[in-house]
Protein backbone atom coordinates (compact mmCIF):
# COMPACT_ATOMS: atom_id res chain seq x y z
CA UNK A 1 0.00 0.00 0.00
CA UNK A 2 2.92 2.63 0.92
CA UNK A 3 4.08 2.18 -2.86
CA UNK A 4 0.69 3.37 -3.87
CA UNK A 5 0.98 6.57 -1.93
CA UNK A 6 4.39 7.24 -3.02
CA UNK A 7 3.06 7.09 -6.65
CA UNK A 8 0.19 9.38 -5.97
CA UNK A 9 2.76 11.66 -4.17
CA UNK A 10 4.70 11.62 -7.34
CA UNK A 11 2.18 12.12 -9.67
CA UNK A 12 0.80 15.18 -7.74
CA UNK A 13 4.11 16.54 -6.55
CA UNK A 14 2.11 17.42 -3.19
CA UNK A 15 3.51 15.12 -0.33
CA UNK A 16 -0.13 16.14 1.54
CA UNK A 17 -2.68 14.76 3.14
CA UNK A 18 -5.48 16.68 3.67
CA UNK A 19 -7.75 16.39 7.62
CA UNK A 20 -11.27 15.79 7.31
CA UNK A 21 -11.86 16.95 10.78
CA UNK A 22 -14.93 18.90 10.27
CA UNK A 23 -16.48 20.84 13.26
CA UNK A 24 -19.91 22.55 13.20
CA UNK A 25 -18.00 26.13 13.70
CA UNK A 26 -16.39 25.38 10.41
CA UNK A 27 -19.14 24.55 8.20
CA UNK A 28 -20.79 27.42 6.34
CA UNK A 29 -24.57 28.63 7.31
CA UNK A 30 -25.84 27.50 3.89
CA UNK A 31 -24.53 23.88 4.22
CA UNK A 32 -25.91 24.24 7.82
CA UNK A 33 -29.07 25.64 6.75
CA UNK A 34 -29.86 22.84 4.15
CA UNK A 35 -28.73 20.11 6.61
CA UNK A 36 -31.25 21.03 9.42
CA UNK A 37 -34.05 22.09 7.17
CA UNK A 38 -34.03 18.38 5.88
CA UNK A 39 -32.73 16.43 9.05
CA UNK A 40 -33.46 18.87 11.76
CA UNK A 41 -31.64 20.27 14.15
CA UNK A 42 -30.33 16.62 15.71
CA UNK A 43 -27.16 14.41 15.37
CA UNK A 44 -28.86 13.41 11.33
CA UNK A 45 -28.59 16.89 10.71
CA UNK A 46 -25.15 17.38 11.68
CA UNK A 47 -24.06 14.23 9.94
CA UNK A 48 -25.65 15.59 7.08
CA UNK A 49 -23.95 19.02 7.48
CA UNK A 50 -20.47 17.22 7.56
CA UNK A 51 -21.29 14.52 4.67
CA UNK A 52 -21.91 18.18 2.58
CA UNK A 53 -19.45 19.85 3.51
CA UNK A 54 -16.61 17.29 2.89
CA UNK A 55 -17.79 16.68 -0.38
CA UNK A 56 -17.50 20.09 -1.05
CA UNK A 57 -13.77 20.05 0.27
CA UNK A 58 -13.21 16.65 -1.26
CA UNK A 59 -14.08 17.68 -4.87
CA UNK A 60 -11.58 20.89 -4.84
CA UNK A 61 -8.41 19.01 -3.65
CA UNK A 62 -8.73 15.41 -5.52
CA UNK A 63 -6.18 16.42 -8.02
CA UNK A 64 -3.79 18.27 -5.87
CA UNK A 65 -3.21 15.82 -3.04
CA UNK A 66 -2.29 12.12 -3.01
CA UNK A 67 -4.65 11.23 0.41
CA UNK A 68 -7.10 12.09 2.81
CA UNK A 69 -7.26 11.49 6.72
CA UNK A 70 -10.77 11.93 8.60
CA UNK A 71 -10.07 11.84 12.26
CA UNK A 72 -13.28 9.30 13.67
CA UNK A 73 -13.68 10.66 16.80
CA UNK A 74 -14.86 14.12 14.86
CA UNK A 75 -18.19 12.10 13.79
CA UNK A 76 -18.44 9.55 16.77
CA UNK A 77 -19.72 12.57 18.83
CA UNK A 78 -22.76 12.75 16.64
CA UNK A 79 -23.27 8.83 17.61
CA UNK A 80 -24.15 6.35 14.63
CA UNK A 81 -25.47 9.05 12.31
CA UNK A 82 -21.59 10.33 12.47
CA UNK A 83 -20.42 6.93 11.50
CA UNK A 84 -22.52 6.95 8.92
CA UNK A 85 -20.59 10.59 7.47
CA UNK A 86 -17.46 9.05 8.28
CA UNK A 87 -18.26 5.83 6.20
CA UNK A 88 -19.36 8.33 3.54
CA UNK A 89 -16.13 10.49 3.50
CA UNK A 90 -14.34 7.28 3.02
CA UNK A 91 -16.59 6.14 -0.21
CA UNK A 92 -16.54 9.28 -1.19
CA UNK A 93 -12.38 10.15 -1.16
CA UNK A 94 -12.02 6.47 -2.85
CA UNK A 95 -14.21 7.21 -5.71
CA UNK A 96 -12.21 10.29 -5.95
CA UNK A 97 -9.05 8.23 -6.80
CA UNK A 98 -7.50 9.32 -2.96
CA UNK A 99 -6.03 7.02 -0.47
CA UNK A 100 -7.90 7.23 2.68
CA UNK A 101 -6.19 7.64 6.57
CA UNK A 102 -8.45 6.45 8.97
CA UNK A 103 -7.05 8.85 11.77
CA UNK A 104 -8.22 6.11 14.79
CA UNK A 105 -5.57 5.55 16.76
CA UNK A 106 -6.57 1.98 17.72
CA UNK A 107 -4.49 -0.05 19.84
CA UNK A 108 -5.23 -2.93 22.64
CA UNK A 109 -4.90 -6.54 23.94
CA UNK A 110 -4.23 -8.59 20.83
CA UNK A 111 -8.35 -10.08 19.77
CA UNK A 112 -9.43 -5.98 20.66
CA UNK A 113 -6.89 -5.08 17.90
CA UNK A 114 -7.57 -7.79 15.72
CA UNK A 115 -11.25 -6.52 15.42
CA UNK A 116 -10.47 -2.44 15.05
CA UNK A 117 -8.17 -3.77 11.96
CA UNK A 118 -10.51 -5.89 10.69
CA UNK A 119 -13.08 -2.86 10.75
CA UNK A 120 -10.84 -0.47 9.54
CA UNK A 121 -8.17 -2.33 7.23
CA UNK A 122 -10.04 -5.26 6.57
CA UNK A 123 -13.23 -7.53 6.35
CA UNK A 124 -15.52 -9.62 7.99
CA UNK A 125 -17.20 -12.65 7.49
CA UNK A 126 -20.93 -12.94 7.92
CA UNK A 127 -22.23 -16.50 7.66
CA UNK A 128 -21.25 -17.49 3.60
CA UNK A 129 -20.90 -13.52 2.88
CA UNK A 130 -17.76 -10.72 3.20
CA UNK A 131 -18.05 -7.67 3.86
CA UNK A 132 -16.20 -4.42 4.29
CA UNK A 133 -17.02 -2.36 7.13
CA UNK A 134 -15.32 1.11 6.77
CA UNK A 135 -12.28 0.40 3.83
CA UNK A 136 -9.55 2.85 4.78
CA UNK A 137 -6.33 2.20 3.26
CA UNK A 138 -4.21 3.25 6.13
CA UNK A 139 -4.88 3.67 10.06
CA UNK A 140 -3.06 4.87 12.83
CA UNK A 141 -2.18 3.01 15.66
CA UNK A 142 -1.27 3.41 19.47
CA UNK A 143 1.63 1.27 20.44
CA UNK A 144 1.30 2.01 24.24
CA UNK A 145 0.55 -2.06 24.68
CA UNK A 146 3.12 -3.10 22.62
CA UNK A 147 3.66 -5.70 20.28
CA UNK A 148 0.08 -7.50 21.08
CA UNK A 149 -1.62 -4.75 20.16
CA UNK A 150 0.22 -3.45 16.67
CA UNK A 151 0.79 -7.00 15.26
CA UNK A 152 -2.89 -8.04 14.56
CA UNK A 153 -2.34 -4.62 12.25
CA UNK A 154 0.51 -5.80 10.65
CA UNK A 155 -1.28 -8.98 9.70
CA UNK A 156 -4.41 -7.12 8.15
CA UNK A 157 -1.81 -4.99 6.14
CA UNK A 158 0.16 -7.98 4.77
CA UNK A 159 -3.03 -10.10 3.86
CA UNK A 160 -5.03 -7.08 2.62
CA UNK A 161 -2.12 -4.85 1.11
CA UNK A 162 -3.02 -1.79 3.51
CA UNK A 163 -0.61 0.17 5.99
CA UNK A 164 -0.58 1.59 9.09
CA UNK A 165 1.15 4.81 10.56
CA UNK A 166 2.47 4.02 14.56
CA UNK A 167 2.10 6.97 17.20
CA UNK A 168 6.18 7.72 17.95
CA UNK A 169 6.47 11.12 18.62
CA UNK A 170 2.67 13.65 18.36
CA UNK A 171 2.20 17.25 17.79
CA UNK A 172 0.67 17.88 21.04
CA UNK A 173 2.56 20.08 23.84
CA UNK A 174 1.76 17.53 26.68
CA UNK A 175 3.08 14.51 24.68
CA UNK A 176 6.22 15.09 26.49
CA UNK A 177 5.06 14.17 29.79
CA UNK A 178 5.67 10.37 28.30
CA UNK A 179 7.10 10.33 25.30
CA UNK A 180 10.60 12.18 26.16
CA UNK A 181 10.86 9.95 29.40
CA UNK A 182 14.04 8.96 29.59
CA UNK A 183 14.57 5.08 29.49
CA UNK A 184 18.33 3.67 29.63
CA UNK A 185 19.46 6.62 28.91
CA UNK A 186 17.42 7.35 25.81
CA UNK A 187 14.11 9.12 25.12
CA UNK A 188 11.10 6.94 25.15
CA UNK A 189 10.32 8.26 21.13
CA UNK A 190 13.09 6.94 19.99
CA UNK A 191 13.14 3.51 21.40
CA UNK A 192 9.38 3.73 19.84
CA UNK A 193 10.96 4.39 17.03
CA UNK A 194 13.38 1.83 17.42
CA UNK A 195 10.33 -1.20 17.24
CA UNK A 196 8.61 0.80 14.34
CA UNK A 197 11.41 -0.22 12.37
CA UNK A 198 11.64 -3.85 14.05
CA UNK A 199 7.86 -4.22 13.18
CA UNK A 200 8.12 -2.71 9.23
CA UNK A 201 10.72 -5.52 8.66
CA UNK A 202 7.35 -8.03 8.98
CA UNK A 203 5.76 -5.71 6.04
CA UNK A 204 8.22 -4.67 3.27
CA UNK A 205 6.53 -3.23 0.27
CA UNK A 206 7.97 -3.91 -3.48
CA UNK A 207 9.13 -0.11 -3.34
CA UNK A 208 11.85 -0.59 -0.25
CA UNK A 209 9.36 1.07 1.73
CA UNK A 210 7.55 -0.86 5.15
CA UNK A 211 3.86 -0.42 5.15
CA UNK A 212 4.26 0.25 8.98
CA UNK A 213 4.64 3.73 9.09
CA UNK A 214 5.19 6.30 11.89
CA UNK A 215 3.44 9.15 13.38
CA UNK A 216 5.67 12.49 14.32
CA UNK A 217 5.00 16.06 14.74
CA UNK A 218 6.03 18.86 12.81
CA UNK A 219 6.22 21.20 15.66
CA UNK A 220 9.77 18.89 17.15
CA UNK A 221 11.81 19.11 14.01
CA UNK A 222 15.29 18.33 15.64
CA UNK A 223 13.54 15.12 17.03
CA UNK A 224 11.57 14.26 13.53
CA UNK A 225 15.21 14.64 12.34
CA UNK A 226 16.24 12.15 14.59
CA UNK A 227 13.92 9.66 14.42
CA UNK A 228 14.21 10.09 10.13
CA UNK A 229 17.57 8.24 11.06
CA UNK A 230 16.12 5.78 13.03
CA UNK A 231 13.64 4.95 11.00
CA UNK A 232 15.01 5.20 7.50
CA UNK A 233 12.38 2.97 5.87
CA UNK A 234 9.28 3.76 7.54
CA UNK A 235 7.23 6.19 5.94
CA UNK A 236 6.19 9.28 8.64
CA UNK A 237 3.15 11.01 8.73
CA UNK A 238 3.79 14.47 10.11
CA UNK A 239 1.12 16.20 12.29
CA UNK A 240 1.04 19.87 13.28
CA UNK A 241 1.33 21.54 9.99
CA UNK A 242 -0.25 25.38 10.01
CA UNK A 243 -2.89 25.61 12.41
CA UNK A 244 -0.49 24.25 15.59
CA UNK A 245 2.71 25.65 14.26
CA UNK A 246 4.71 23.97 11.64
CA UNK A 247 5.33 25.47 8.89
CA UNK A 248 7.96 24.37 5.50
CA UNK A 249 10.84 25.40 7.09
CA UNK A 250 10.25 22.66 9.99
CA UNK A 251 9.62 19.60 7.69
CA UNK A 252 13.31 19.14 5.81
CA UNK A 253 14.47 16.42 7.81
CA UNK A 254 11.32 14.82 7.78
CA UNK A 255 12.20 13.95 4.37
CA UNK A 256 15.01 11.49 2.49
CA UNK A 257 17.43 12.96 0.10
CA UNK A 258 15.15 12.15 -3.00
CA UNK A 259 12.68 14.20 -0.90
CA UNK A 260 10.26 10.77 -0.18
CA UNK A 261 9.34 9.69 3.46
CA UNK A 262 7.17 11.61 4.87
CA UNK A 263 3.64 13.44 4.01
CA UNK A 264 2.29 16.37 6.20
CA UNK A 265 -1.04 16.90 6.86
CA UNK A 266 -3.12 19.81 7.57
CA UNK A 267 -6.62 20.00 8.75
CA UNK A 268 -8.00 23.11 9.89
CA UNK A 269 -5.71 25.15 7.94
CA UNK A 270 -7.19 23.93 4.81
CA UNK A 271 -11.20 22.81 5.22
CA UNK A 272 -11.79 25.85 7.68
CA UNK A 273 -9.31 28.16 5.33
CA UNK A 274 -12.72 30.56 4.46
CA UNK A 275 -11.90 31.89 8.21
CA UNK A 276 -8.72 32.96 7.79
CA UNK A 277 -8.15 36.76 6.83
CA UNK A 278 -5.61 35.54 4.08
CA UNK A 279 -8.51 33.51 2.40
CA UNK A 280 -11.59 35.57 3.42
CA UNK A 281 -12.45 37.14 0.00
CA UNK A 282 -13.45 33.83 -0.55
CA UNK A 283 -16.35 34.15 1.70
CA UNK A 284 -18.33 30.86 2.79
CA UNK A 285 -19.94 30.18 -0.97
CA UNK A 286 -16.46 29.95 -1.79
CA UNK A 287 -14.99 27.75 1.43
CA UNK A 288 -14.10 24.51 -0.85
CA UNK A 289 -12.02 27.24 -3.15
CA UNK A 290 -10.57 28.60 -0.13
CA UNK A 291 -9.30 25.11 0.84
CA UNK A 292 -7.67 24.54 -2.50
CA UNK A 293 -6.16 28.10 -2.59
CA UNK A 294 -4.64 26.55 0.89
CA UNK A 295 -3.23 23.20 0.16
CA UNK A 296 -1.93 25.07 -3.43
CA UNK A 297 0.12 27.59 -1.04
CA UNK A 298 1.02 24.81 1.51
CA UNK A 299 2.07 23.04 -1.62
CA UNK A 300 4.55 25.45 -2.56
CA UNK A 301 5.81 25.94 0.93
CA UNK A 302 7.07 22.48 1.43
CA UNK A 303 8.89 22.44 -1.89
CA UNK A 304 10.96 25.07 -1.27
CA UNK A 305 11.73 23.99 1.94
CA UNK A 306 12.75 21.17 0.40
CA UNK A 307 14.58 23.17 -2.54
CA UNK A 308 16.56 25.18 0.10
Amino acid sequence: MIGKLIARIKETGAPIVVGLDPQLKFIPEKIKEAAFSECGETLEGAAEAFRLFNRGIIDAVADLVPAVKPQIAMYEQYGLPGLAAFKDTVDYSRQKGLLVIGDIKRGDIGSTSSSYAEAHLGRVQIGASVAVPFGEDFATVNPYLGTDGVKPFIDVCRAEDKGIFVLVKTSNPSSGEFQDRVCDGRPLYELVGEKVREWGELAMDDCGWSDVGAVVGATYPEMGKKLRSVMPKNYILVPGYGAQGGRGKDLKHFFDADGLGAIVNSSRGIIAAWQNEAYAAYGQDGYADAARAAVLAMREDIAEALAS
